[in-house]
């Protein structure tokens, strides 16, 4: 096998497992709150993503696996699917996760090639800083931006109602980091720093 299929080949596998990875933390139970905007760990999936696959591999996988959800496979949490998830209150999440993933992804890499030993602790921190960064700055922005289009709220209206979801969103952010961490030491040959 040549060089450039085994890259391939190894992008298309690691695309679909976490493509997969987020159908499977979608099996988890959602709970719904004001707005109709549901707390999942599917948001965490992004945050992995981004930190385990760099950015561009892991806005393909949060892509592909939205793909699935518009063609009606019931992927995300509490079993909804279909195109009408993309004009919903969370539809500004659901496009967020894309561009989470991907900024995930690229703050964690840069973080990563300028810390001298990046392991432990310094890691740690660095996947949390990319999670946080990534996986809510970026995606609540999205979010708040859909959610006033949907709901018709004014755009800081919309950002308070959010406000709820980021003490669990930074224990996401927390949980990411430590199975970053995990990876790192558990599977050395896994590259952190992927394009």
């Amino acid at each position: 096998m040549s060089r450039a299929n085994a890259y391939d080949s190894r992008t298309l596998a690691s695309v679909s497992l976490f493509a997969a990875l987020m159908a499977a933390l979608g099996l988890v139970p959602k709970i719904d709150l004001a707005f109709g905007v549901p707390i999942t760990l599917q948001g965490m999936g992004a945050m992995l993503a981004g930190c385990l696959l760099g950015p561009r591999r892991a806005m393909l996988a949060i892509a592909l696996f939205l793909l699935g959800v518009a063609l009606g496979l019931p992927l995300l949490a509490g079993g909804r699917g279909g195109p009408g998830v993309f004009i919903g209150p969370t539809a500004g999440f659901l496009f967020g996760w894309v561009l989470g993933a991907g900024a995930t992804g690229l703050v964690f890499r840069a973080v990563l090639r300028r810390l001298p030993d990046p392991t432990g602790w310094p890691l740690m921190a660095a996947a949390f800083a990319a999670s946080v960064l990534g996986g809510i700055v970026v995606v609540y922005a999205a979010g708040v931006l859909g959610l006033a289009a949907v709901a018709h709220m004014p755009l800081h209206s919309a950002a308070l109602s959010m406000a709820i979801f980021v003490p669990g969103d930074l224990v996401k952010c927390a949980v990411t980091a430590a199975v970053v961490h995990s990876v790192a030491r558990g599977l050395p040959a896994w590259r952190l720093d992927r394009g």
